[in-house]
């Protein structure tokens, strides 16, 4: 799914018209807007263009399109009972008693309790009813956003015509990075629906790819339906009801394979290679959820360039900022730190973690858990009713835990497993990298180098990477503090119970890494999670300015005010299984991504990781650039983009900072056509001061920031990394 308000460069060049900015030189000027900032790029070293390009093939196989002014159309006015229909799902998935079913097939883990085998029910199959948001979706984006189309693995000889190739089995894995079934076979023969979906005979909600799960469409008509004419491209196939309905469930990011027993095949798994809470690194968001945006259009470059194992879990609700963000593995959850916060009462405190990369939830983990499910499209017809999903063109109301508990029967039925999903959460141990299939030989067995190494970790990194702290009467005392941390981390038992982070929230402006998912606005005050952040949370002051690097002149670094009130943290990350991991950062942009789940793969990205963590002089300074010219439509206006064009410079612009009569224009052709004339005469010098200005997060390099430890000496760095691989 894309974020649609890309391309304001349009709508900031027509205010700046209309606000009267170098109003003598835009009459004299003759040259296109478009050509000025061409030949201006051309100027840059852009070799990483073709480079990224073809890494972005990879990682992006197809993206989608999406048509946000309708689906906005599509989104009730009115305020209903927000129920399910459970005879569209089965009593499997919504009975009366969901804690006492089973949503799905899983062998028998006889090493968990029952609380904890019902919570991995969940965690694997539970959808919360929101194929029924998905099935919408499709219908908006004219079957540009459609999981039917995904899974519907047809070979090219059964193509109708104008149809093109439908990724197959052995090439989900590679293409879109998804985790396939290992109870499911490829089909050989269509079934009664002419569709070719996975065998998969022990579950009947299965799609063969695990997190996406499939239900009877009450809509479907077998007397009208039409395979071939569902598969014709144009707006006519959105009117075409298919036998089923597709949702997704927490599984589709989270599942992957088990670190410690990889596959020989990544394409055809066994159940005993998954691991449910290892965060899939290797995802293509883009890719899943895509269709066919040719790549002239903006809105693919933007997607192409998502990394593979991130997810952009504010692209809906969109907060107009593009920052993708790694998927974590889930471990040692029991031992994370918690903090008391002043709840939304403004009266009562609570004891809760930081969850997300800013710490934004930060309520407690079974209500923060359902909001992930209202994000994916449970209360779906509530929730569309609080935000512009796509556009975002109009202000973001809150959404109201209270009247969702009491009138959408989705988050009920989701709220009463919670309790048994963090008991599964809580099973996940580490994956020590000793334990792996050849794993020791990557290990040293230099003592000396190995405690030098923890020494190192103890005087640089565990005042934050560890959730083992000095008591409070030495913390601030700063040799016993790390006297004390030395001795921590010496400890045989350093590792055990150890979340590997302090959980804190600490400014971007110290961290200093990409700051645009710090800067994400979705859970501050008046803004649609506003309910599920901490009153603590909301009150956070400015973390001051950062300043950072500007790729139209580097002499002219830009100075970004970083607004109060919750924007502008990170939290500590765990370190838990850090081998396996990379690449590295929250947006995992820092080292290579190898696409191998193999013990091999795994350590050729962490070893170019680490090593660029370290010696920060080794990394290319990645800005995300479109690798080809590309145009963006906005309503009846065509705006143009130039190869090499930085994706951010457009894509984190907010169109509520537009007039609103400008945005009546661009959906008139003869007022589309009269703006894209002046468009053409804004000059260059006019036009980038401008949109770094209204630009909500102008950091454009990705893999930039925590150098500690960057002034180390080689000896202290190389031990260090020795270290971390124990983890």
């Amino acid at each position: 799914m894309k974020k649609s308000r890309l391309g304001l460069v349009c709508c900031l060049l027509i205010m700046l018209l209309l606000l009267g900015f170098a109003a003598d030189g835009l009459a004299s000027s003759q040259a296109k807007s478009a050509e000025h900032l061409r030949v201006f790029l051309s100027q840059i070293d852009v070799e990483d263009v073709a480079e990224n390009s073809s890494q972005n093939s990879e990682r992006s196989h197809n993206v989608m399109s999406v048509q946000a002014a309708e689906v906005a159309a599509d989104v009730p006015t009115h305020s209903t009972e927000y129920a399910l229909d459970d005879a569209q799902y089965g009593d499997a998935q919504y009975g009366d008693a969901p804690d006492e079913s089973e949503l799905g097939y899983l062998p028998y883990d006889r090493n968990l309790t029952e609380a904890e085998r019902r919570g991995q029910q969940t965690w694997y199959f539970w959808t919360g009813a929101d194929d029924k948001y998905f099935r919408q979706l499709a219908k908006t984006t004219h079957g540009e956003a459609d999981f039917l189309n995904l899974l519907d693995a047809r070979p090219d000889s059964e193509l109708a015509p104008g149809d093109t190739h439908h990724l197959q089995r052995n090439e989900r894995f590679k293409q879109i990075g998804v985790i396939n079934d290992p109870e499911c076979k490829a089909a050989t023969q269509p079934d009664e629906y002419g569709l070719w979906l996975d065998q998969c005979n022990k579950d009947s909600h299965a799609t063969g790819i695990m997190g996406l799960r499939k239900f009877k469409n009450p809509d479907f008509d077998p007397e009208t339906w039409d395979v071939a004419a569902y598969y014709q491209p144009g707006e006519a196939r959105a009117q075409i009801e298919p036998p089923y309905r597709m949702g997704i469930t927490c599984g589709i990011c989270h599942i992957a394979f088990n670190p410690l027993n990889p596959p020989n095949d990544p394409e055809n798994p066994k159940w005993e290679n998954i691991d449910g809470l290892i965060g899939n690194q290797y995802i293509s968001e883009p890719a899943l959820f895509g269709g066919n945006i040719p790549f002239e259009d903006f809105r693919a470059q933007v997607l192409m360039n998502q990394p593979r194992g991130t997810s952009d879990t504010s692209r809906l609700p969109t907060d107009h900022i593009d920052n993708p963000n790694s998927i974590n593995g889930v471990f040692n959850l029991a031992d994370r730190p918690k903090y008391e916060e002043v709840m939304n009462d403004g009266k009562t405190t609570k004891a809760v973690s930081h969850i997300l990369k800013d710490g934004a939830d930060s309520i407690g983990l079974d209500t923060i858990s359902v909001r992930v499910y209202v994000n994916e499209g449970t209360c779906s017809d509530y929730w569309l009713t609080l935000h512009d999903p796509l556009l975002g063109r109009t202000p973001q109301r809150p959404f109201d835990i209270e009247k969702a508990r009491r009138e959408c029967e989705g988050w009920r039925q989701t709220e009463a497993r919670m309790p048994d999903a963090a008991a599964y959460l809580k099973t996940n141990k580490p994956m020590h990298l000793e334990d792996a299939p050849g794993g020791k030989a990557y290990l040293t067995q230099d003592k000396l180098v190995l405690e030098r190494g923890k020494i190192v970790f103890a005087d640089t990194c565990a005042a934050c990477h560890s959730s083992k702290q000095p008591p409070a009467e030495i913390a601030t005392v700063p040799e016993q503090a790390k006297q004390w941390r030395r001795e921590s981390v010496l400890s045989s038992d350093f590792l055990d119970h150890n979340f590997l982070s302090d959980d804190k929230r600490y400014p971007i402006t110290l961290i200093g890494t990409n700051a645009a998912r710090a800067l994400a606005t979705n859970a501050t005050e008046g803004h649609i999670y506003s309910q599920f952040s901490s009153k603590t949370y909301k009150q956070l002051p400015s973390p001051g300015v950062l300043e950072l690097a500007n790729p139209f002149d580097e002499d002219k670094p830009i100075e970004f005010e970083v607004p109060a009130g919750g924007t502008g943290y990170y939290r500590t990350p765990s370190l838990i299984s850090l081998w396996s991991s990379a690449p590295f950062l929250n947006n995992n942009m820092l080292g290579e991504y190898t696409g191998d789940p193999s013990v091999a793969g795994r350590m050729t990205a962490f070893n170019d990781a680490a090593e660029k963590l370290l010696w920060p002089e080794k990394r290319p300074g990645i800005i995300k650039r479109t690798d080809r010219d590309s145009h963006l439509k906005l309503g009846e206006f065509i705006a143009e983009a130039p190869k090499g064009t930085p994706i951010k410079l457009l894509a984190n612009l907010d169109p509520r900072s537009t007039p609103k009569i400008l945005q009546a224009k661009l959906n008139s052709p003869l007022g589309a056509k009269v703006l894209q004339s002046l468009v053409n005469f804004v000059p260059d010098q006019v036009l980038t001061p401008l949109l770094l200005k209204y630009n909500q997060a102008p950091d454009f390099i990705e893999d930039h920031g925590h150098e500690f430890g960057a002034d180390l000496p080689d000896e202290d760095k190389q031990a260090l990394i020795e270290f971390l691989k124990t983890f």
